[in-house]
């Protein structure tokens, strides 16, 4: 009997969502389709469905509306949106079409309630972060499991132990870095897609008070020459994991996908958060501190501060690393998710 297929959904707020869910799906035996935004030639040789945008302001989205009437057990409604009517119409044409045995939501309250009403069970991606609210709850309550990209140590400590119970810790699904010699005194500064863009100001403070190592900023703003000779922008890149398998030390937020690459090169880690839709980076960011995983600023750091960051940074021990990881984590999700997959395709399925 053919193994039925999964649907992956992608959320388009930053690029996390696409990569974890490229690592698995390499790894499930072509079962997966990908759905999301902007996914068009970015998936390589797996299938995608490239949705319509949803977005009212693309560049200030949070993922939640302002209506006043949006129903509680959804964060994003709003009426007569074009692009939200033809997405829905997308995803439901190929629910009808492929008949798969499992959605996985990453993530979207709104999503995994339209994959139930169309009689498919989901796996919904539960993130760091207070996610009591109403959509949250609902989104958790329908779901057959959770996935969480994370270790389970690096879990918010407020989650509830039903929620732990139910759900399949993943770490390692970033893109596993190649061996490398770090450079010791090169800093490495990370600005991912979602966030603030590049300030130049504060990397080239720092970069001045620390005129002995290196500094080279990649990421999701303007290429400058403005700052002093030891700091560098260079924009997006195409190898970011192999520089940061390469940093003395790496700068920047606490993403699940930086954060998961950082642990799997062993690299130091200087952490600081950025606001985001209930508090994800700063509970990350906590754990991290909490663990001695990362040297963790609320704030952007004062330049003084700096060459006392650093010299904190490269006493993290690498083993405590590696033990927050796990080398074969995508391969591990996939197998879990085709499992999932193939005890609820065991139900009963009415046919037309």
């Amino acid at each position: 009997m053919t193994a039925r297929p999964i649907g992956y959904y992608v959320h388009h707020h930053g690029d996390g969502h696409r990569q974890r869910a490229l690592a698995i799906a390499a790894r499930a035996q072509g079962r997966i389709t990908v759905l999301g935004t902007g996914l068009a030639g970015r998936t390589g040789a797996i299938p995608c469905i490239d949705l319509p945008d949803d977005r009212l302001e693309p560049r200030e989205f949070d993922g939640r509306d302002a209506s006043a009437r949006r129903p509680d057990a959804l964060h994003y409604a709003p009426v007569d949106h074009d692009g939200i009517r033809r997405r829905i119409a997308l995803i439901t044409d190929w629910i009808a079409a492929a008949r798969p045995a499992l959605m996985v939501v990453d993530v979207s309250a709104e999503v995994a309630m339209l994959a139930r009403l169309a009689s498919v069970p989901t796996v919904y991606v539960r993130l760091s972060g207070r996610r009591d609210d109403a959509p949250h709850r609902e989104a958790f309550r329908g779901a057959t499991a959770l996935l969480s990209p994370f270790h389970a140590l690096l879990d918010d400590d407020a989650t509830p132990a039903e929620l732990r119970t139910r759900t399949i810790y993943a770490p390692g699904l970033g893109e596993r870095p190649d061996p490398a010699v770090p450079e010791p005194h090169r800093i490495l500064g990370v600005v991912g897609r979602g966030g603030a863009p590049i300030d130049v100001r504060r990397w080239a403070a720092a970069a001045a008070a620390t005129p002995d190592w290196s500094w080279t900023v990649i990421g999701d703003g303007p290429m400058s020459a403005d700052g002093p000779p030891n700091l560098r922008f260079a924009g997006w890149v195409g190898d970011a994991t192999a520089q940061i398998a390469r940093a003395g030390v790496v700068v920047g937020a606490a993403g699940d996908g930086l954060v998961g690459t950082v642990l799997a090169a062993r690299r130091p880690f200087i952490c600081v958060p950025e606001d985001r839709p209930f508090d994800e980076q700063r509970s990350k960011a906590a754990r991290l501190a909490a663990l001695g995983a990362a040297v963790v600023c609320p704030t952007w750091p004062v330049a003084e501060q700096w060459p006392t960051l650093l010299d904190q940074a490269r006493a993290i021990d690498p083993a405590l690393l590696a033990s927050f990881d796990d080398p074969i984590g995508a391969a591990r999700a996939a197998a879990r998710l085709c499992a999932v997959a193939d005890a609820a395709g065991t139900q009963p399925v009415a046919s037309a």
